[in-house]
This record gives C-alpha cells, sequence and structure tokens, in this order.
C-alpha cells in the first residue's frame, strides 16, 4: 500500500507526538534512542522501535523540514565520554503536520463509528 504524498506514517506521527511534547516539558530537543525509549513508555507493550526503522523516519521528517537537526557540542560528548548525538526538534511545519494528522485521524474514527451505528 503506497501512501498519499505528503501523508505521514503511523511512526512518522508518534515521533512528531513526543517532538511537540518534548518542546513542552523542557528546551524541545530529543536524540534517537532517547526518542525510542520514549516512544516504548507512551506504548508500554511495544518493544523499543528497531533503530533502523527510527532513523529512518527521523530522516524523512528532517528532509521533509518536519524536524530541526543539529549535532551537539563535540565537548560535551567528549566530557561524558560518548559519541555527539544528533539532537531533533520540532518544527512549525512538524507541529502543523503532527495537527492536521491528529484531526484526520479523529475524522476516520468518527465517520467509522457512524459506518457501525448504520443498519445494514
Amino acid at each position: 500500500m503506497r501512501r498519499k504524498t505528503g501523508q505521514l506514517l503511523s511512526i512518522e506521527v508518534q515521533i512528531l507526538q513526543v517532538a511537540a511534547e518534548q518542546r513542552r516539558v523542557r528546551d524541545g530537543e530529543f536524540y534517537g534512542f532517547e526518542l525510542a525509549k520514549l516512544l516504548a513508555d507512551h506504548d508500554e507493550s511495544r518493544a523499543l522501535t528497531a533503530h533502523g526503522t527510527l532513523y529512518k523516519a527521523l530522516g524523512r521528517l528532517h528532509d521533509g523540514g518536519l524536524l530541526e537537526a543539529r549535532w551537539e557540542d563535540a565537548e560535551t560528548a567528549l566530557a561524558e565520554g560518548r559519541p555527539r548525538r544528533r539532537l531533533y526538534s520540532i518544527t512549525g511545519r512538524g507541529a502543523q503536520a503532527l495537527a492536521t494528522a491528529v484531526a484526520d485521524r479523529h475524522q476516520e474514527q468518527r465517520a467509522s463509528r457512524r459506518v457501525g451505528l448504520e443498519p445494514s
């Protein structure tokens, strides 16, 4: 099944939801492994999202202008004895795409409930 141009995949919507939440609760930036843990926390029954899938989705969202990305300061990573992290944050365009996706999902749910209530 091919998706329509501009339509977000479920994983992309989930990433944007976490990104929007991170904007509200702290500086708004997150990195890939942290995101995987946050996604797992949102849906405790699911295992950690496969990193290949996650990073491909992050790349698509970044390429589409829905996420901004930057490398953290090398000195910070060195001081903590780890590789640098790529930090992501949601853009205004990403917030709008998320709002549209959520509204579309609600509209589809309402429509499917109406269909289910109609007598056959």
